[in-house]
């Protein structure tokens, strides 16, 4: 096992999103089970974008995106979904990754459990006592190398769920990846598959 190190989480989110392609996350349960998949969506969100939650500032809420880069920030949207993001950059520059969907490995029965951020934290059992969490073994929480991934099979459209923003291709997944959670055109109005 090859942990992340804390230099790679330090670079900007536009950087940070695509190199967490191929990447595998881990997540041990209370009972000692540890859960797995490798990272094939993600999202970047800058300081000076509209649809950053860190783009008005500090607030209670969104405090963790303000702490240097290696920590989880998760938060709840609709009232029942959580999503998990990894923090990047130095301390004060608030951005993060969103990460949106994960490839489970082949002895999982439902493998697209994770296809999409809101499963992805119901599948790992990631809720608010991972927010600002640093991601670590000793967190239950960690990060490593995973399977490499040629530029050539990375893609890019607009983010899924925002009305601010849409222009920014910061969405990046793995092409032709079966657990990618949807495919949208760039104007982020039509699924494609």
């Amino acid at each position: 096992m090859t942990f992340i190190s804390k230099d790679f989480y330090l670079q900007d989110a536009i950087h940070v999103a695509p190199q967490l392609l191929g990447i595998k996350i881990n997540r041990e349960l209370k009972n000692g089970k540890v859960i797995s998949g490798i990272i094939v969506e993600t999202e970047a969100y800058m300081p000076d974008d509209p649809a950053c939650h860190a783009s008005r500032g500090v607030t209670k809420r969104n405090a963790p995106m303000f702490e240097e880069g290696g920590i989880c920030y998760v938060y709840l949207i609709y009232g029942i979904y959580y999503c998990l993001n990894v923090v990047t950059g130095k301390k004060g520059s608030g951005q993060a990754v969103l990460i949106r969907a994960l490839e489970l490995p082949s002895h999982e029965t439902n493998r697209r459990a994770a296809a999409g951020p809101g499963k992805l934290c119901r599948h790992l059992a990631i809720n608010k006592e991972q927010n600002g969490l640093e991601f670590s073994k000793l967190n239950q929480i960690w990060i490593e190398e995973g399977i490499p991934i040629l530029p050539a099979d990375i893609q890019t459209s607009s983010r899924i769920g925002i009305s601010k923003g849409i222009e920014m291709q910061w969405r990046f997944y793995i092409k032709n990846n079966s657990f990618v959670s949807k495919q949208y055109d760039t104007n982020n109005t039509k699924e494609i598959k």
